[in-house]
């Protein structure tokens, strides 16, 4: 953030994070877009946007207990700790709601996910990425069987807590959600693209706020070529100011 920004309330801030896998996340700067941690520059922190990188339990950034501590049954507490880190930021009058945006891609999009329909009140935009959102299924798709160490066997008493967080079946059609991008690309080998379609159409459905982009290239990362990444961060800021309020004068 500026060195000289006001705590009003009425900073649009944006929060990325991952939260699994013992997978750590660090500081980083991009005077663009740095594809690894999501860190912004000149098209966000330059307008006057406020960048949040969340270190939450389910990653690496302190030791395996730290991935240990949002594994299984207690997956729900990397998802614990984003809110509480979105709480803090407005508490602090960093932010409000209406200026409040989050991301995350891979099991960073289950996060996103599992976000905007445990706490839909707290944030006014999401960008949901290559994402985990059909949890009663993944393990069917494409490499998801190799991940039932960290989430579960939706096909044996352990969708009992897999089925309290999993996004697309926790949807409720009377709730408002903020509105969504969902990426993904066709020949993505990791993460079904599956799991994006069927949520964006659902949410559609239900009359929500969603923008959904699927590249034909690109695998995981969702794109091939600096010109398909280049299209693709413009939505993605697009959507972010066009969704959020206009920062403070």
């Amino acid at each position: 953030m500026a060195k000289d920004i006001e705590f009003n309330g009425k900073n649009p801030t944006h929060m990325f994070s991952y939260g699994g896998f013992r997978n750590s996340l660090l500081p980083s700067y991009s005077g663009s877009y740095e594809e690894l941690n999501g860190a912004y520059g000149k098209l966000w922190l330059e307008r006057g946007g406020v960048y949040v990188l969340a270190n939450i339990r389910g990653g690496g950034e302190y030791g395996p207990a730290w991935h240990a501590a949002a594994l299984r049954e207690k997956r729900t507490n990397s998802f614990d700790d984003f809110a509480a880190v979105a709480k803090d930021l407005i508490e602090r009058d960093v932010t409000a709601p209406d200026y409040l945006s989050i991301e995350g891609r891979s099991n960073g999009g289950l996060l996103v996910g599992a976000s905007i329909t445990r706490n839909p009140e707290l944030f006014n935009a999401a960008i949901c990425g290559v994402p985990l959102l059909d949890m009663k299924r993944y393990h069917k798709l494409l490499a998801g069987a190799s991940w039932v160490g960290e989430f579960g066997n939706p096909d044996t008493d352990d969708w009992s807590f897999i089925k309290s967080y999993s996004p697309y079946q926790n949807l409720k059609k009377e709730q408002d959600y903020p509105p969504v991008l969902f990426f993904t690309s066709t020949r993505d080998d990791r993460v079904h693209p599956g799991h994006a379609r069927k949520m964006a159409a659902r949410m559609k459905a239900m009359g929500q706020e969603v923008e959904y982009y699927e590249n034909l290239e690109g695998g995981h990362g969702g794109h091939s070529t600096n010109e398909q990444l280049a299209h693709r961060v413009a939505l993605m800021y697009t959507h972010l100011w066009n969704s959020l309020e206009s920062p403070a004068e």
